[in-house]
């Protein structure tokens, strides 16, 4: 059965600072949620968080994501080993199957690095998935696609975290993205969009300004989804059982025939 999952930054990050992502990886779960994703810069003491979160998913049989906001090159185009080294320690302390992270400063000086990024990879039963974030170096079309084929170049190939919504901050068709990209895709970040005067902002699928529908029929099907927009009210549980609720019928509905 396809997962969904919750990225538990769609929460706030107040709230999920004030209350711990332990708090609502459970909110999550009780919600319907097949799994969560764990957000490294949400965490207030990663040490005793992680193992209590793995206790708890593990207890619930669910899928783990660990998000680390940390890019995977530094500005120089160099491999950044310490930024990789504690996410891989993040994720084995959480017990995630899963990591994502974007690319932060590949380059031209980056493409002799993938040796060291398999080698810092190998034996660590984590696999890397890269996403598109909300920058130009990061998140764009032609920097991943030139990314994507280095890398399968240099024997080191790579799955995908497909963001819906953050290619309209780097003025990229969504649809594009998943036509071009689309079999590098291993897992979905799900996010409306709607554009106020001076940026794009995260909104529910159901208020997105964007074709949502069409990028997602684009994509492999099967693919574990995960909800990255706000879910807010008062009655939180709810709520996010609604939205996975919502999320259920259009996989139910992607795979009709067209």
């Amino acid at each position: 059965m396809q997962q969904v999952l919750v990225s538990l930054t769609s929460f706030g990050a107040s709230e999920v600072r004030r209350h711990g992502q332990l708090w609502f990886a459970q909110l999550a779960l009780d919600g319907g949620a097949d799994g969560v994703e764990v957000r490294g810069e949400l965490l207030n003491d990663a040490a005793c968080e992680l193992p209590q979160i793995a206790d708890l998913v593990r207890e619930r049989g669910a899928a783990l994501v660990y998000s680390s906001p940390e890019g995977l090159w530094a500005a120089d185009g160099s491999l950044d080993r310490q930024a990789l080294e504690h996410a891989l320690a993040a994720a084995g302390l959480l017990a995630a199957p899963r990591l994502k992270m974007s690319v932060g400063g590949y380059g031209p000086a980056s493409a002799g690095t993938f040796a060291q990024l398999a080698g810092a990879l190998e034996g660590r039963g984590v696999e890397l998935v890269i996403e598109n974030d909300q920058t130009v170096a990061a998140g764009s079309l032609p920097a991943l696609v030139a990314f994507f084929a280095q890398a399968r170049a240099a024997g080191t190939p790579l799955g995908m975290t497909f963001d819906l919504g953050n290619w309209h901050w780097v003025g990229e068709c969504p649809m594009e993205a998943a036509r071009t990209l689309g079999q590098r895709v291993a897992y979905v970040h799900t996010k409306g969009v709607q554009r106020l005067p001076a940026k794009w902002v995260a909104v529910p699928l159901a208020e997105s300004a964007a074709p949502w529908r069409t990028a997602l029929r684009m994509l492999p099907r099967d693919l574990p989804w995960a909800i990255e927009y706000p879910l807010v009210g008062d009655d939180l549980l709810a709520v996010t059982r609604k939205e996975i609720g919502l999320l259920r019928e259009v996989m139910a509905a992607l795979g009709e025939p067209l």
